[in-house]
């Protein structure tokens, strides 16, 4: 019995695909990884907004309360 040539068609069809596959396996890794990446910057932006967003409603009960004082004040004299 004797052995197949490396130029045997269905082995360079089988190599060919083996080559795709660890292509598509490597692609499939990058994009798991660039979506971690999203996802966590994704979450630190939800964060950042929540505190930004709570700064923002402390800043304008502030200046409510600033102007209600100086009403006050107004009325008073």
């Amino acid at each position: 019995m004797t052995e197949a040539p490396h130029n045997d068609p269905a082995e360079q069809t089988l190599r060919e695909l083996e080559s795709r596959v660890e292509a598509l396996v490597q692609f499939c890794d990058r994009l798991q990884e660039e979506n971690r990446l999203l996802r966590q910057e994704n979450e630190q932006l939800r964060s950042e907004r929540a505190v930004l967003s709570e700064r923002g409603e402390q800043a304008r009960i502030k200046v409510e309360s600033m102007i209600s004082r100086l009403r006050s004040m107004e009325q008073a004299s």
